[in-house]
């Protein structure tokens, strides 16, 4: 069997944000701040909650605008205050579907450079469909953070 038959798709997101690490860290694990940002642009977010420790669980339910709910949780597998988070990532409505998401956070004078990458995802539709959903979820946490 070749790597490529094996390999699942990821994809990988980076973006400098107006703010230093820690206020973007804060906005990753603090359930208030993560309500304003958390869901795909044009959805929100209903509820957050995060235990950000390893072993420590989040969720997030989130509603899009035809009122379709999306519920997610997942387990942090890494916490490095104001540097990284690693989690997995599973849809309540797929739970044999569970991936992991990698984020980075590195000073860059007075702002952040955030990496995400999401692994482990079961195909290319649902790739795209994260790269869509993340990216505009990083347009608000951009806004937040600023």
């Amino acid at each position: 069997m070749s790597t490529a038959v094996a390999t699942k798709p990821s994809l990988t997101l980076k973006r400098r944000l107006n703010a230093p690490p820690a206020r973007v860290y804060q906005a990753w694990t603090d359930p208030q701040k993560m309500m304003r940002w958390y869901a795909p642009a044009g959805a929100e977010t209903l509820t957050a909650e995060t235990d950000a420790r390893v072993g420590g669980r989040f969720h997030v339910l989130m509603r899009t605008a035809d009122g379709q709910e999306h519920d997610v949780s997942g387990v942090y597998r890494e916490v490095v205050r104001d540097e990284k988070l690693v989690f997995t990532w599973q849809w309540r409505s797929k739970p044999e579907w569970e991936s992991l998401v990698t984020i980075t956070l590195k000073r860059d004078g007075d702002g952040t450079i955030l990496t995400l990458t999401h692994e482990q995802l079961p195909d290319e539709a649902e790739r795209d469909g994260h790269r869509n959903g993340w990216s505009g979820a990083l347009d608000k946490l951009a806004q937040v953070v600023a």
